[in-house]
């Protein structure tokens, strides 16, 4: 079973609250509406790489006797986190846009 609390030292400590929504969303709508169309065609694009490095670990792992690259592992990392980032800016749980107009984790 995954364990919950992988992800803790990338993500803000909430003392094990769930994060306040925002009541009404502060941006123009249409704004938000052209941002959210972006970050989903970003997003497709991410899913690809996510398959790319999942391949690649693969071969990496056959070749090097079943240990993982740390730099193609840390990479997914990245991505997975970016991703969770920006489905939180899409459906409405987050003002924080993702890279590239914010900080990348």
């Amino acid at each position: 079973m995954a364990d919950p609390h992988e992800f803790d030292h990338v993500m803000p400590d909430l003392g094990g609250k769930k994060a306040a929504r925002p009541e009404e969303i502060s941006e123009n709508i249409g704004a938000r509406i052209l941002y959210s169309i972006i970050i989903w065609v970003m997003m497709s694009f991410a899913s690809t790489i996510i398959g790319v490095l999942a391949i690649l670990q693969a071969i990496i792992m056959l070749m090097n006797g079943k240990k993982p690259n740390d730099r193609v592992a840390d990479a997914g990392t990245d991505v997975g986190i970016w991703f969770a980032k920006a489905t939180r800016y899409i459906t409405g749980d987050s003002e924080v846009k993702p890279w590239p107009w914010t900080e990348l984790d």
